[in-house]
This record gives C-alpha cells, sequence and structure tokens, in this order.
C-alpha cells in the first residue's frame, strides 16, 4: 500500500514513478517531430528536468524510422533547442536560446545543423526568432519573428529595440484589441514572416552608407545594425528579407503554409474588426517577388490554412463560421485552389472536427486528425470523393503526424492514458502502429484503465474513462476523484502532465474522467446540446457518469471528490453551488461571475459571441455561493490572461464572506486559496507543479480520506521542516 505522501507503508521502493513526485516531474517529455525529405531522418524535441529541478531543457534528438537503432541526441545547448525543421537539401533548422559565438544576448536565435557537420548559428536579432517553415522540394525558408512596429528594416528594428532597453521602459501602447494572450502580451512588437536570403543584407547596407553597389548611399538611415550571429570565416552570409505587409491585427501571430516548390506562401492572419471583433483570412504571398492577394475573406467567418498539395493547386481549409449565443462552433474542411481562392466542401458529412495535416505524396488524399470517442485517430479523407477512413484503431491520440516520401508510412507522437507522448510509426495499408526506439522508455502505469458509459436522462450516450489503482480494492471501495476537463471544447482523450490521474491511483485513488456535453469527438449534436448551457446538461451529463462510477462495487461513493481547471474549474464552481455530494472540491483557474470574466479574458471578442446577458446570468457560478457548503482549495497564477486572477481573488473573497461555510470568528476557515504569483493558466515550473500536487493530496487526504490534517509543505514557510 502507498500513503498519501507516496511513501511505502513497508518501505519497499516503488517500480513505478507515480508515487514520488520528484520522480514523476523528472520523467522526460517528448513532443514535435519533422521528417527529412529523403525519409531517413527523424527529429523530436525531448525535455528533460535541469539540474536544480525549477525548470526544464529541451533538446533535439534523431529517431530512426526504420526502428533499427537507438534514439541519439543531437543538440547539448544549456538554454534548450525547439523549433525544428528540416530544408530540402537536409539542413536541420532550429532555434535556441543560447547566446550565438562571441554574442551575450539570450534570445531566440536561429541555428543550422547540416546532414553533416557541426551546428553553427545563422543569425540574432532582438526579440528573436519565433517559428520555421522549410520547402518540402526548393531552396526556401520562411521564418516567423516580431518586428517593433515602428520599424521599417531590420535595422531600424534593433535600433528600436535598443532605445527602448536603454531606456528602461517596458510601456506598450496599444490601438487595438487584442492586448494579450495566455500568459503574455502583445506588442510592441507585431508577428511578421521574413525570407532567409542569401547574401549581406541590402537595406542595412543603405542604412549605413552604401547602395547595393557597394557605392556610398545619399543619405543613411541610420547605423545601427542588426546582428549576425556566430559568423565564422568560410560561412554563407545570409539575411532576412522581409515578406509580410498587408493590412491585419498583430492578434495571436500568423500561421504559414508554404508550397513545397517554395514558389509560394499561404498565410493565415487576423483582421479586427467593429466591436472588437475579430476574423481570419488566407492571403497568397510570392516569395521571390513580395506580392501579396487576399484569397479568402468572408465576414462573420474564420478560414484557418492547412496544408497545401504536392503540386500547389490544392491546400486544405477549415472554414469556421462565427458561433452566436445559440449556435455551437460549427468548423468545415474545404478544398481551396490557391490561384483563385475557391473553396470546395471536403467530408461534409463527416461528423467530426477534422484538423489536416498533410497530403499523401501523389495528391490523392489528405491525412487529418480529429478527436472521436475518447480518442483522437488517425484518419485518410479521399480527395476527390470525400469518403473519410479511420486509420489507427486503438483508443489514442496522435499528434505532429507526417507521410514518408513513398507515401506508405505515416509517423507521429501518440500517447494514451497508458503511456506519455512517444514516436511511433503507421502502417497506411493497415493502420497498424508500433514504437519505435524513443529517447525515452515507457513508465509503469500503477493500475488499470476502463472505458465506461451510461445514459442522461434525454437519453443521450455519455462516456468517459475510468482510472483504478492496481490490486484488490478494499473492502469499502476505493476513493473516487470526478476529474472535469477544460476547454469546455475538448476531450479527456491524451496524456497530460497536468493533470496526471495516476498520481492519485498511485495513492489509492480512484479517478473519473467524463466527457460532458460540451466535449469533442461525439458529433455535433453533442456541442451544441451543451452551447450557452453550462450550468444544464455539461453539468447533468457530469453527475450522471459520477452516479455510474459509484455505483461499482470497487468504488467507495461516500467518500468523493470534485476538481476541475479552467472551464473544468468552471464546474467545479457550479458543482460546489448545486451539490452537498463531495466531500471536497478543488478549483483551478476558475471562472466564477461570468460578467468579469467575459470583458477581461485575452479573447472577450470570441466568449462573447456565445456569452449573452441571459447566458451569464443562468449560468454564472457567483450567483450561488450562499449555498456553498463543501471545504473548496482555491488555485490560480497571477499571469493568468486567459481566465483573469480576478476571478480567484472575487471567488476567494466571496467563499470567505457569504458562504454556507463562512470564515470564523478569528478569520480562521476551512478553505484554501493556493496562490501563484509568477505562474500563468497552467503551473509550468516543476517545483511548483510538485508543491501543487502535494497541496491538493494533503486537502483530499484531511477531507475526503478523513485523516488529520497533514504538515504543509517547508516551502510554502507556514511550518518547520520535518527531520
Amino acid at each position: 500500500m502507498t500513503l498519501p505522501d507516496g511513501t511505502s507503508t513497508d518501505g519497499t521502493p516503488s517500480d513505478h514513478p507515480f508515487s514520488d513526485l520528484a520522480d514523476f516531474t523528472a520523467l522526460p517529455r517528448v513532443s514535435g517531430l519533422t521528417l527529412s525529405p529523403d525519409g531517413a531522418r527523424l527529429v523530436t524535441t525531448v525535455a528533460t528536468l535541469k539540474d536544480d529541478a525549477t525548470g526544464h531543457v529541451t533538446a533535439l534528438w534523431e529517431v530512426d524510422p526504420a526502428g533499427e537503432r537507438p534514439a541519439r541526441r543531437l543538440t547539448r545547448g544549456l538554454e534548450g533547442e525547439a523549433g525544428a525543421a528540416f530544408a530540402a537539401d537536409g539542413t536541420l533548422y532550429f532555434t535556441s536560446m543560447r547566446p550565438a559565438p562571441g554574442g551575450e544576448e539570450k534570445t531566440s536565435t536561429l541555428w543550422a545543423l547540416p546532414e553533416r557537420g557541426e551546428a553553427r548559428a545563422v543569425l540574432s536579432r532582438p526579440f528573436g526568432i519565433s517559428s520555421i517553415h522549410c520547402a518540402a522540394a526548393a531552396d526556401a525558408v520562411v521564418l516567423g519573428a516580431p518586428r517593433l512596429r515602428g520599424a521599417r528594416t531590420e535595422a531600424e528594428h534593433a535600433a528600436l529595440a535598443k532605445t527602448r532597453t536603454d531606456a528602461g521602459v517596458d510601456a506598450i501602447l496599444h490601438s487595438g484589441y487584442p492586448v494579450r494572450y495566455w500568459d503574455h502580451d502583445l506588442g510592441p512588437a507585431a508577428p511578421e514572416l521574413f525570407v532567409l536570403a542569401d547574401g549581406p543584407d541590402p537595406d542595412a547596407a543603405a542604412e549605413n552608407g552604401q547602395d547595393d553597389d557597394g557605392a556610398p548611399a545619399a543619405e543613411a538611415v541610420s547605423s545601427a545594425t542588426p546582428t549576425r550571429a556566430g559568423a565564422l570565416p568560410g560561412d554563407p552570409e545570409q539575411h532576412l528579407r522581409h515578406l509580410t505587409g498587408f493590412e491585419r491585427s498583430h492578434a495571436f501571430g500568423v500561421d504559414v503554409q508554404v508550397a513545397p516548390d517554395g514558389s509560394f506562401a499561404l498565410v493565415g492572419a487576423s483582421r479586427a474588426t467593429a466591436r472588437g471583433d475579430l476574423r481570419e483570412w488566407i492571403a497568397r504571398v510570392d516569395l521571390a517577388t513580395g506580392e501579396q492577394t487576399v484569397l479568402a475573406e468572408e465576414p462573420g467567418v474564420d478560414l484557418g490554412v492547412g496544408p497545401i498539395s504536392h503540386d500547389g493547386t490544392r491546400a486544405v481549409v477549415v472554414r469556421s463560421p462565427h458561433t452566436t449565443p445559440t449556435d455551437a462552433p460549427d468548423p468545415r474542411l474545404h478544398l481551396m485552389d490557391t490561384a483563385t481562392g475557391e473553396l470546395t466542401p471536403l467530408a461534409h458529412d463527416w461528423d467530426r472536427w477534422g484538423h489536416a495535416v498533410a497530403w499523401l505524396p501523389d495528391d490523392s488524399a489528405v491525412i487529418a486528425l480529429a478527436d472521436e470517442d475518447g480518442a483522437a485517430p488517425v484518419f485518410r479523407i479521399d480527395a476527390d470523393t470525400g469518403e473519410v477512413t479511420r486509420v489507427t484503431a486503438e483508443a489514442e491520440a496522435w499528434a505532429d503526424v507526417v507521410v514518408s516520401p513513398d507515401g506508405t508510412t505515416l509517423y507521429g507522437v501518440r500517447s494514451s492514458w497508458l503511456f506519455p507522448p512517444e514516436v511511433a510509426r503507421i502502417d497506411l495499408a493497415t493502420g497498424r502502429a508500433e514504437p519505435l526506439p524513443n529517447p525515452a522508455e515507457r513508465p509503469r502505469i500503477p493500475g488499470v484503465l476502463e472505458r465506461i458509459e451510461t445514459r442522461a436522462e434525454d437519453g443521450t450516450r455519455v462516456a468517459g474513462w475510468l482510472v483504478l489503482p492496481e490490486g484488490e480494492a478494499p473492502d469499502a471501495g476505493h476513493p473516487l476523484l470526478l476529474w472535469i476537463h477544460g476547454g469546455p471544447l475538448g476531450s479527456w482523450n491524451a496524456w497530460s502532465w497536468r493533470w496526471c490521474p495516476w498520481i492519485m491511483a498511485a495513492r489509492g485513488y480512484a479517478v473519473v474522467l467524463p466527457d460532458p456535453a460540451l466535449s469533442t469527438g461525439y458529433g455535433r449534436d453533442v456541442i451544441q446540446r451543451g452551447w450557452g448551457r453550462w450550468g444544464a446538461e455539461p453539468y447533468t451529463d457530469i453527475l450522471a457518469l459520477t452516479d455510474a462510477a459509484e455505483a461499482r462495487d470497487d468504488v467507495d461513493s461516500s467518500r468523493t471528490a470534485a476538481m476541475g481547471g479552467s472551464f473544468g474549474g468552471y464546474m467545479a464552481n457550479w458543482v460546489a453551488g448545486h451539490t452537498d455530494r463531495f466531500r471536497a472540491i478543488v478549483t483551478h483557474a476558475s471562472l466564477w461571475a461570468l460578467d468579469g470574466f467575459g470583458p477581461t479574458t485575452d479573447a472577450a471578442f470570441y466568449w462573447g459571441r456565445e456569452m449573452s446577458e441571459e447566458m451569464m446570468l443562468a449560468n454564472s457560478p457567483h450567483r450561488f455561493v450562499e449555498d456553498i457548503v463543501t471545504p473548496m482549495l482555491v488555485i490560480h497564477g497571477d499571469k493568468d490572461y486567459r481566465v483573469p486572477i480576478g476571478e480567484g481573488l472575487r471567488l476567494w473573497t466571496e467563499l470567505l464572506a457569504k458562504s454556507g461555510l463562512p470564515a470564523a470568528e478569528d478569520g480562521s476557515t476551512v478553505h484554501r486559496f493556493l496562490y501563484y504569483p509568477h505562474e500563468n493558466h497552467w503551473i509550468l515550473a516543476p517545483q511548483h507543479a510538485r508543491l501543487w500536487y502535494e497541496v491538493v493530496l494533503g486537502f483530499l487526504a484531511e477531507h475526503v480520506l478523513g485523516e488529520d490534517a497533514p504538515g504543509l509543505p517547508a516551502v510554502l514557510g507556514l511550518s518547520a521542516p520535518q527531520g
């Protein structure tokens, strides 16, 4: 048996990493995948714990597509590497925060690792490089990078950045919306696109007093020039040629798809409209001339750009009409003519939200991913008929899928509740998937996973996952934790490092993971059923599946708790105000008062489409605070821009002043508030994630298991260190 603190009652060491939080946070984390043009090399990114355990550092690893050789590490920068992409000549481009040779500033620097030879720093600039996009069959590399909005050239960008730094100013003057995104402020730089070009920068030459031919310029604009990183004798000189220039909101960045022949790119961007709204549209940009043409734009519709066919004539596009208080999202796949922008429906009878990731080499079909019934499989869509075929059969979630040059094999990163992300190979003909030799081994799972389902009052099927501890259940059954997913448009279908049920299973808890109304992977009707009705069907569906779990002989229905984050935190708050069946509630990064959340979140335009005055009034948890009689643990990060800290602060204040379990005369309370001054919507720092679990487990042990309140972690400064 394992105690709540993760130690074994008989003192024997565990053979899995979920009993010890230090072991869990130290597990390597695989993400991302890129395939070389010849199909001979796969590269993924692996994050490992820093020596001081206060963060993760990433490195690039090569995985053998044939499955014959062990994975090997390619980079060893102390600051980590990311964003890997293969160019047509086999060069692997990536970004790194390590200073370039001879440089001092830590910024996201562009590096290149040739097929044979050592990595070299290509260029460094203020605000760094944010993304890399390479043509599959041509020498064309497109880079995403922020540029200060007052700069016309890279030299002016560097000069303005130095002016801000020297003045110690970080203020931002906005003229539009939005102004922040998830956990960072937008501006003063805007996302731009550049082509990586050979030779010296002609703009820099002119600004330093030379014309393109080397003669003195008539008037020098600025003496400031961007730094070329790590230049060594004999290295080719390269610079950034500015590509974008069309009107758009700086918003959340730009999406890029580069044509395989390197002649053009399709760019997805957003445009501000009246009343602070946004809509997404698609432009075509000629990579040689910079000529730009808006191909597709519709009022009241978002258009998302997907992969371009190998012959360059078609691209997959997702067309999404804007939602309303009564109309749920309805994104649909289309094929777009890349010359005219004409859209043709693709697989419109498919009742899933498809996300295209690649074309087969002969352009006969598109490979797509979509949530489906507790999984996220791989699908094949015939480009002519729209016929959809599920490729992978197992209950797994796939991401970053790429296609071999001969079109017979797919590679991707897959995970499930039974194993963390790993690089795997799929035989396209049979759908058979198998793991490749990965940089990290699968950890042993301390329990079993079952699919459960029930029927809601209106007859709708409600499904989810049930995690059970290993071994025989106690006579009374396992205590049960209800975990409610965020989104709300999402599904419990993939491994989660932030919400890992096996940590709970290792301590004797069963965990139910329901997919209620608003969950993806069950059809559009399931989403419409909960649209604008957050406190209705999503709530009753969750309780219905909880009832089904509690009816089992191996579950103790008298010892249950509810937990959730983001929308799951909203639902935890709603649960707290509408039932006393749970012994404890844990609410993380949660929505509390919808009238306050809507205008202050980072994407108010999106939530405003659903949140009418009537919807907010009917579904806001704060209206039911006086009915809360369950101990609550409130958790929030100050840098959370998706659900601003004001939600957590107001919840805490009203919980103490108005709930059925208010603070005592001396100010003490059964409720708790775990506040992170520097975390955002997620808890990212490993030491903070570990503390999160320690506090949650202690709260549950006290209120669900009925144990004496455990000693608080010494790092909170509220108790003396033990031992």
